[in-house]
C-alpha cells in the first residue's frame, strides 16, 4: 500500500493535470473539504471547484511538505494569470489508503471574482 505522502503527492499531480478521474479514485466517498470559500462532503464539488480554478492557474511551486503519520501538510506558492500568487497551506488526512479529508488555508479574497463567477454559473446553468 502506498504511504499517505505517495497517495497525497499522486492526488496533487493529477489534479494538476487536470486528471480528476485518477483524482477521484485517491479519495474517499464521503472526502471532507474544508477551505475559506467552500466547504464539501463529497469529492464531487471539489473537483468542479477545481476545474474553475485551474483556468487561472500557471503553476504551483512546492515549498515545504511535512507528514505525521497519516497528515501530510503542503506549503505551496500557487502562481495565477489573475492574482499573482498566493501562499496555500494544504492539510490532507489519509485514511484506508484514501484521502478522507483536505484542509486548506489561503487569503480568499484575491479570488473573490473567481467564486462569484462560478456561483453565477452554477444559477444559469
Amino acid at each position: 500500500m502506498a504511504s499517505p505522502l505517495e497517495i497525497v503527492q499522486k492526488y496533487q499531480a493529477a489534479t494538476g493535470k487536470g486528471d480528476f478521474a485518477t483524482a477521484r479514485k485517491l479519495v474517499h466517498d464521503d472526502l471532507a473539504f474544508h477551505g475559506p470559500i467552500d466547504k464539501f462532503n463529497k469529492p464531487e464539488p471539489l473537483f468542479e471547484a477545481l476545474k474553475t480554478l485551474m483556468r487561472i492557474v500557471e503553476r504551483v511551486e512546492i515549498q515545504k511538505v511535512f507528514v505525521d503519520g497519516n497528515d501530510v501538510c503542503v506549503l505551496y506558492d500557487m502562481v495565477t494569470k489573475t492574482s499573482g500568487t498566493e501562499l496555500i497551506v494544504e492539510w490532507f488526512k489519509v485514511k484506508d489508503g484514501k484521502i478522507s479529508n483536505i484542509r486548506v488555508v489561503f487569503d480568499a479574497r484575491p479570488f473573490a471574482n473567481l467564486h462569484a463567477g462560478r456561483d453565477a454559473a452554477r444559477k444559469v446553468g
